[in-house]
C-alpha cells in the first residue's frame, strides 16, 4: 500500500508539473515585452542600416506597447554592436541586433579573429531584406559607363579609391569583387557606416562607390552623382534605364546584401515567435511596404528558421569572395 500511495503521488506530481509547465511558453510570449527595448544597429546614424531602423522603430512601439530605443554602435565593420547584442545578458530579448550581411557572414572569413560567432551566439528571428547595389561615381571622374571606368583604372597616372560603409559591408565586397574579375586596382577606402562615406563621394574625396539604392537615388536624380550599373541580375525598377552589370559588360557578375533581425542566443524560443509574427504583420502593411521599398530593398520577411539557413549558405558564397579577393583587415 505504501509503495502503491507513494507511485500514486509521484504520479500525480509529475502530471501536475506538466499542467503547470506547458503553459508557461505561452505565458513567456503573453507577457513579453514588459519593458524597453533595446535596438542596436552596429553603424553610425545616417546610413541605410540605420533608416532601416528608424522605420521600423514606430511600427514596433504601436504593436508590442513598448519604447524601443534604437542604439548606434559602429566601429570594426559592425563587429563592435553585433558582439555587444551577442554577449548581452540575460538572453531575454530586451536588447535586438539590425544583423547585416557584413558582421553575420563576411567578418567571419575577413577578419581573423572575431569576438563572437553569428551563428552560435546570435539566434535569427527574420530577414528584412535584399538588395542590390549601384556603381556610382562623382561626376567630375569624368566617366558614363563602366567600360569607361575600367579604362581609366588601365591609365597608370590615374589614382581612383571607391568607398565603403567599413570593412566587410556589401558594399566593400562587392568593389572587391568588381576588382577581381574585371582586374582592376581600385582602392578601397573604408568609411565608419554608409553615411560618411556617402558624403565624401558626393564632395569628391573619393570617385566610386558601390551604394544601397535608396540611399543615393535622390542624388542620382539630382545629377550630383552617376551611375554605371547595378549589380542585380535585373534591373531596378528605380533605375530602369540603368544597366546591370552583366549587360554594362561584367560577364556573370551579380552581389546583393541583405539584413535581419537578431538576437542573443539562448532567447526563449516563444519571444523570438512574439518578434517574428509582429514584424511580419509589420511587413503587411501596404503603406509600411511603400516605405520600405522606397529604400532599395523589396520586403522578404518569413520565418526564423529560413534567415537562419541563409545566414549559413552567405556565409559560404561571401566567405569565397573574400577568399577569392585577397581582402584582409588584420
Amino acid at each position: 500500500m505504501q509503495r502503491k500511495t507513494l507511485l500514486t503521488i509521484a504520479a500525480a506530481s509529475s502530471l501536475a508539473s506538466l499542467a503547470l509547465g506547458m503553459p508557461l511558453s505561452a505565458q513567456a510570449q503573453d507577457a513579453y515585452p514588459s519593458k524597453t527595448i533595446r535596438f542596436v544597429v552596429p553603424y553610425p546614424p545616417g546610413g541605410p542600416t540605420d533608416l532601416m531602423a528608424r522605420l521600423l522603430q514606430g511600427e514596433m512601439q504601436t504593436r508590442l506597447g513598448v519604447t524601443v530605443v534604437i542604439d548606434n554602435k559602429g566601429g570594426a565593420g559592425g563587429n563592435l554592436g553585433s558582439s555587444e547584442v551577442a554577449k548581452q545578458t540575460p538572453a531575454d530579448g530586451y536588447t535586438l541586433l539590425l544583423a547585416a550581411s557584413g558582421p553575420m557572414a563576411v567578418n567571419p572569413t575577413l577578419y581573423k579573429t572575431m569576438t563572437f560567432n553569428p551563428m552560435l551566439d546570435l539566434a535569427p528571428v527574420i530577414q528584412i531584406s535584399s538588395f542590390p547595389l549601384v556603381l556610382e561615381v562623382n561626376p567630375k571622374v569624368g566617366v558614363k559607363t563602366v567600360k569607361e571606368l575600367v579604362a581609366l583604372t588601365k591609365n597608370p597616372k590615374t589614382e581612383l579609391s571607391f568607398a565603403s560603409a567599413g570593412n566587410g559591408t556589401p558594399q566593400h565586397l562587392a568593389g572587391e569583387l568588381f576588382n577581381t574579375q574585371m582586374e582592376t586596382h581600385i582602392a578601397h577606402i573604408p568609411y565608419r557606416g554608409a553615411g560618411p562615406a556617402l558624403n565624401d563621394l558626393l564632395g569628391g574625396q573619393v570617385g566610386v562607390m558601390f551604394d544601397i539604392l535608396g540611399s543615393s537615388l535622390s542624388y542620382i536624380q539630382t545629377g550630383k552623382l552617376t551611375p554605371l550599373a547595378v549589380t542585380s541580375a535585373k534591373r531596378s525598377p528605380l533605375l530602369p534605364n540603368v544597366p546591370t552589370m552583366a549587360e554594362a559588360g561584367v560577364a556573370g557578375y551579380e552581389f546583393t546584401g541583405w539584413h535581419g533581425i537578431a538576437v542573443r542566443a539562448g532567447t526563449p524560443a516563444p519571444v523570438i515567435d512574439k518578434l517574428n509574427s509582429t514584424l511580419n504583420a509589420i511587413f503587411k502593411e501596404p503603406e509600411f511596404r511603400k516605405k520600405w521599398e522606397a529604400l532599395g530593398t523589396p520586403v522578404v520577411a518569413g520565418t526564423a528558421a529560413a534567415f537562419g539557413e541563409l545566414i549559413k549558405k552567405e556565409t559560404v558564397r561571401l566567405g569565397k569572395v573574400v577568399k577569392d579577393s585577397g581582402a584582409t583587415v588584420d
